[in-house]
């Protein structure tokens, strides 16, 4: 049962990484990418909100398997990221790749915060 849960969060969270890069790339006509840091940033926040939930007793562990780990799992992407970054400091946006590293790094663990003080906010 397990595993159907995660592969059902995966099955929604891929093409929806896939979608939403796509989209939000499209709106910005700079080499920086947005799409990637939209996707990361969203994850994040989903997985502090349904980490709070489970803590609170307001989502059980399929919940965070479904959610969390497929979806989440899915949606997020560290070797994108990390490819993007080293493709910008070879082509010698070395600015922008420092940005995106950190500006990733900032907003990922404060989107995770954001999610689990919701959590509180609303289950705690």
């Amino acid at each position: 049962m397990n595993w159907l849960l995660v592969i059902a969060g995966a099955a929604v969270g891929a093409p929806l990484r896939y979608l939403t890069d796509r989209a939000v790339q499209a709106r910005h006509d700079t080499v920086f990418p947005w799409g990637t840091f939209t996707v990361n940033v969203v994850g994040c926040l989903v997985l502090g909100l349904t980490t709070g939930a489970l803590t609170y007793g307001a989502a059980s562990s399929h919940v965070q398997l479904l959610l969390g780990t497929g979806l989440c799992g899915a949606l997020t992407t560290y070797s994108t990221f990390s490819y993007e970054t080293l493709r910008l400091a070879e082509d010698g946006a070395r600015f922008l790749a420092a940005a995106n590293v950190a500006a990733s790094l900032v907003a990922g663990l404060g989107a995770a915060f954001a999610g689990a003080a919701l959590a509180e906010a609303v289950w705690g």
